[in-house]
C-alpha cells in the first residue's frame, strides 16, 4: 500500500491527514489566522518524529489552491521543507477539487452531480471551478476562474449544480442562468486534507509529482507571484 501525508491551509480550516496502509488518522481545526500556529502542532501530533519514510509515506499531497494567501504561502513552505528533509515528492491538489472530493464524501452531494465549487475570494470576487465525478474522483469541467460572482458562468448543458464553498456566500449574486439551477448550496463547507488522498492517490499512480523546488501556490489571478524557499530574501 502507498502512504500519503495530506495538508491543508487554503481556507478557514486547518487540517492535516495521514493515510498508510489503507488507515486514516487526521487533525481538523477551523482556526482563522492561526494556522501557522497549529500546522506544525498537528504534524507532530500524527508523526512525532518527523520521520515520513519511516511511517510508510511516499509521498506529500498538498491543497496548492486558490485560496488565502497566507494560508497557501504556509502550505506551500511547509511542504516544501518536508519533501526537501525526507526527499519524497509532492503532489499538489486544486482546493476547489478537494471542496469538491470534501461534499461527497459528507454526502452534500452524490456521485452523479454536478459541483460548483466557490471560495470567498475577499475583494467582492470569487474562485469556482465546475467538477464532476468519476469513479468517485472530482474532475474539472470548467475553471478555474476569478471573477465577480455576477460574472460566474457554468456551461447550461451541465444542468442542475450544488455550490459548496464559502464562496456561495455570494449566491444570491450569481446571475439568474447559474442562480436558478442550484439545487443546494453549502457554504459552511470546509475543505479537509483527508479528500486530499484519494485524489493524490490518483496522481502519483500517474506520475503527476512534483520536486521539492516545484512546490508553489496556484493563485488564479496571474499578478501574484510566489518565491520558493531558495529565493526568498531573509531580513538584514
Amino acid at each position: 500500500m502507498t502512504g500519503i501525508l495530506a495538508i491543508d491551509t487554503a481556507t478557514e480550516s486547518c487540517s492535516v491527514a495521514l493515510c498508510v496502509d489503507g488507515e486514516y488518522r487526521e487533525e481538523f481545526e477551523v482556526v482563522p489566522r492561526e494556522h501557522s500556529q497549529r500546522l506544525f502542532g498537528m504534524l507532530q501530533a500524527l508523526l512525532p518524529d518527523g520521520r515520513l519514510r519511516d511511517h510508510g509515506i511516499d509521498a506529500i499531497a498538498y491543497s496548492c489552491g486558490p485560496g488565502s494567501f497566507t494560508g497557501l504561502r504556509i502550505c506551500a513552505s511547509a511542504v516544501q521543507g518536508l519533501a526537501y528533509t525526507s526527499g519524497l515528492p509532492a503532489i499538489a491538489v486544486s482546493t476547489l477539487a478537494l471542496q469538491a472530493q470534501t461534499a461527497l464524501r459528507l454526502g452534500h452531494v452524490h456521485a452523479d452531480a454536478v459541483v460548483l465549487s466557490m471560495i470567498d475570494a475577499r475583494i467582492n470576487e470569487v474562485y469556482y471551478g465546475v467538477y464532476r465525478f468519476a469513479g468517485g474522483l472530482a474532475e474539472l469541467h470548467q475553471g478555474p476562474v476569478a471573477c465577480a460572482p455576477s460574472q460566474v458562468k457554468v456551461d447550461p448543458a451541465l444542468g442542475p449544480l450544488h455550490a459548496v464553498g464559502s464562496g456561495c456566500r455570494f449566491a444570491q449574486d450569481l446571475p439568474g442562468a447559474v442562480s436558478s439551477r442550484l439545487a443546494g448550496t453549502f457554504a459552511d463547507l470546509l475543505p479537509a486534507a483527508q479528500d486530499l488522498i484519494p485524489l493524490a492517490l490518483d496522481r502519483l499512480a500517474r506520475g503527476e509529482v512534483q520536486q521539492p523546488q516545484q512546490v508553489q501556490p496556484v493563485y488564479v489571478r496571474d499578478e501574484i507571484s510566489w518565491k520558493k524557499l531558495a529565493e526568498q530574501g531573509r531580513p538584514s
